[in-house]
């Protein structure tokens, strides 16, 4: 399926209807732009968990940054 939609002044574009159903957004929803190395662009749908799953793991893994384990752990 392609559909176009025009870039405003400002950067901003209207997500098409189609677009919007077949990726269940609503207003609010957050979206991801995922950029290729071949100049191609992939948009998605961001769910809560994406977000709190990777916030959940740093603040676990954070109890292990300190400048002795930056030195224990350098020549791994």
């Amino acid at each position: 399926m392609s559909v176009l939609a025009k870039i405003t002044s400002k950067g901003q574009t209207t997500i098409p209807a189609t677009v919007r159903e077949a990726l269940r957004v609503s207003p609010g929803d957050l979206m991801s732009w995922e950029l290729e190395p071949d100049g191609t662009a992939r948009v998605r749908r961001v769910m809560p968990l994406d977000l709190e799953y990777p916030q959940a793991v740093e603040a676990l893994l954070s109890e292990w940054t300190s400048p002795a384990d930056e030195e224990a752990y350098r020549d791994l």
